[in-house]
């Protein structure tokens, strides 16, 4: 598929390489060096796909993907697809920008058949997004007070609209499809970005605490996206509030990544 792509990196020769792969498979690119001048161009004709560095001038890619991601932002914005590329290779560095709503990540060196790979799997759900159904075809997700509906891109938690991005989306989806199976961090993270080994099941738990804060009452005792402690997490289809007091310790300790899923 033909797509819009921004690039923003500031190494002109490492532009310039992505450059010729995405243009090699027919999508129409435009390259900037800095964080204010992505801002500028994503705010002014927003991508189908934004490739930005994390070490930039004016504006670093981290901050860049906060104010993308700002919930008072036009939801496009929040929705936009982010593939960041880092030259930090510590866990904590690469879920900062996860933790931020960035949709991926690759670090420095990379290959550039990975990169291609990463950019078709983030296209390929922007446009399953999109692509039009008959409504007799769709697929609306209920799971007590949470609707999924995964034509529209659209979540709502007791009437109230919720912005997800595409990763988290995703998640939320594979979830809603199988209310109340306990699933391990490994098989959603299969579910969400395939067999690549590149990435940490650590991303599926920067999802799910983000997701909390936006469908949970209280996100530090989650009431719908729970822990099952030695194996994942469950959207559970009966809770609509926040845990009981005898289950509040436990809830809250599942902020942290369950141990042995």
């Amino acid at each position: 598929m033909c797509a819009s792509v921004l690039v923003a990196e500031d190494d002109e020769k490492q532009a310039e390489l992505v450059r010729r792969y995405l243009e090699r498979e027919g999508h129409a690119v435009a390259v900037v060096h800095d964080g204010s001048a992505a801002l500028r161009e994503v705010r002014r004709r927003p991508p189908d796909l934004l490739i930005l560095d994390v070490m930039m001038p004016g504006a670093d890619g981290l901050e860049v993907t906060r104010l993308l991601r700002d919930g008072d932002g036009p939801p496009e914005l929040v929705r936009l697809p982010i593939l960041m590329l880092t030259a930090r290779s510590t866990e904590d560095d690469l879920l900062a920008g996860l933790d931020l709503g960035a949709d991926d990540y690759l670090t420095k060196p990379y290959s550039p058949r990975e990169l291609m790979a990463r950019v078709r799997t983030l296209l390929r759900r922007a446009a399953g997004v999109h692509a039009p159904l008959p409504d007799a075809g769709r697929r609306v997700l209920r799971v007590g007070g949470l609707v999924v509906d995964p034509v529209r891109h659209e979540v709502t938690v007791d009437g109230r609209q919720v912005d997800c991005t595409p990763g988290e989306f995703d998640l939320l989806t594979v979830f809603a499809e199988e209310p109340d199976r306990v699933f391990t961090r490994p098989q959603l993270l299969d579910r969400i970005h395939g067999s690549s080994g590149y990435i940490s099941v650590r991303t599926v738990d920067v999802h799910v605490l983000n997701l909390r804060k936006k469908i949970e009452t209280d996100p530090r005792r989650p009431g719908r996206l729970v822990t099952v402690f030695g194996v994942g997490y469950k959207l559970s289809a009966g809770a609509e509030a926040p845990a009981s007091a005898g289950a509040s310790a436990g809830a809250a300790a599942g902020t942290a990544a369950p141990r042995g899923a």
